[in-house]
């Protein structure tokens, strides 16, 4: 019903409120500021370099060259309209859904889940396979936004970019890929580091779990969407869809011949019905959940688009493609460990000058390095020159922390970038 979550949105009468608000380091103010915090952490959000890369980031299909194909930074808007909209009709902070929206996905490997597993494989190697999971985007998302993210200062210094607890809790949380009904936060703020495995944890706010709904909503019928466009989807997957809606809905059912107007489900119509249907649903008393009837067509339409579109041997031959780009880029800069300890990375990397350039300003801006200025027989203090206030994030000197360095760095490539660095190394 309208409003009828209200009661525990969170706003100063929420006895979280003072917690969802917290900075672990206060962030610089205005004298005519008109935005809330979490209004700030949106725009901190928008502003950033990971979520402008997000642009160019896999969704599903990788690196796509048709325009309209949906890629990472579409889906982020996706669920923010989503999120923001089931908010505001229950009556939550719709500020604080927009923002963990925005940033929930900053965090992604290039190469969409895969590049994630990818990146994770790559870490098993040095803990072993039965190791807890070292690589997922909802962690990366929160350690983005806590460590590697910053935008200038009034005086033109790279700060970090300091975002409240609710925020930073919605990023990290968001997990959709569980199957859940009767999703509820939970009440005790904790360390978010703390949380080891990916769907395990709720978060603190109702608006972080609206956003964990939010995303699973977005995401369904898109995919079908971009699978019909690039011919992924044969006749009898779509007799199969057709199934699906009639067996869980009911072709008679109000709404369900919209929901399967043409061959495929209509995008614009399934997210409406999953919101109106979560809208009616949802209550403080029960928590955010869909009728019987839609949680199994969702249940049922997850595992079509797995056996229709995830597992298409198409999306499987690009992923041994994306595999080789993501281990050869890995490989290569493990080799500049020694080259790291004395300043001489760019001597190392000499010949794959976009790699090179980037790479070394990443090691200035989140390690001790410094570059070795051969004329000059001296090093260069690069960070103070481009005004990065960061600390050190990765240890120059010991393996695997400079292993994570080069995870990280991977991370956060988008698609095109990745390919074109690849093929500066093996191009002769």
């Amino acid at each position: 019903m309208q409003n009828s979550f209200v009661d525990v949105r969170t706003g100063p009468e929420n006895s979280k409120w003072e917690q969802a608000n917290k900075r672990e380091i206060p962030i610089y103010g205005r004298n005519n500021e008109i935005r809330s915090e979490f209004e700030r952490d949106y725009t901190r959000i928008l502003h950033s370099q990971a979520y402008r890369r997000l642009k160019h980031k896999t969704q599903v299909f990788f690196a796509p060259h048709n325009d309209h194909i949906c890629t990472r930074m579409e889906h982020v808007m996706h669920v923010a309209s989503v999120a923001t909209t089931i908010a505001k009709y229950l009556g939550l902070n719709e500020q604080l859904a927009g923002a963990i929206a925005m940033g929930h996905d900053i965090g992604h490997a290039p190469f969409g889940h895969h590049g994630e597993d990818c990146l994770n494989k790559l870490l098993e190697q040095k803990e072993g396979h039965n190791a807890p999971k070292k690589f997922w985007h909802e962690r990366n998302s929160l350690f983005f936004a806590d460590f590697i993210e910053t935008l200038p200062d009034p005086n033109g210094f790279e700060q970090p970019l300091n975002l409240t607890y609710a925020v930073r809790d919605g990023l990290i949380c968001h997990c959709g890929e569980i199957d859940q009904q009767a999703i509820k936060p939970r009440e005790e703020a904790i360390d978010l580091y703390s949380i080891k495995r990916p769907g395990i944890i709720q978060p603190y706010t109702w608006e972080g779990c609206v956003v964990k709904i939010a995303d699973k909503i977005a995401y369904l019928g898109r995919d079908i969407e971009d699978a019909r466009a690039y011919h992924i989807l044969d006749m009898s997957a779509y007799r199969e869809l057709r199934e699906i809606v009639g067996s869980t809905l009911g072709f008679e059912r109000k709404g369900a011949r919209a929901l399967r107007s043409g061959k495929a489900v209509n995008t614009t119509t399934l997210i409406n019905d999953l919101i109106v249907d979560l809208c009616e649903q949802s209550s403080p008393e029960k928590g955010l959940c869909f009728s019987e009837e839609y949680f199994r067509f969702i249940i049922e339409l997850k595992k079509f688009n797995f056996a229709h579109i995830y597992k298409h041997w198409r999306l499987g031959e690009f992923a041994i493609y994306a595999e080789n780009i993501i281990g050869t880029l890995f490989r290569t800069l493990q080799k500049t460990m020694i080259y790291a300890e004395t300043g001489r990375v760019a001597q190392a990397l000499r010949f794959y000058p976009k790699l090179c350039a980037t790479f070394e300003d990443w090691l200035i801006k989140y390690t001790t390095y410094k570059p070795f200025i051969a004329e000059r027989h001296s090093f260069a203090d690069r960070k103070q020159v481009l005004k990065y206030n960061t600390q050190p994030v990765f240890d120059l000197h010991d393996n695997e922390s400079y292993t994570k360095c080069i995870i990280e760095f991977i991370s956060g490539m988008t698609d095109q970038f990745a390919i074109q660095v690849y093929e500066e190394i093996i191009t002769f």
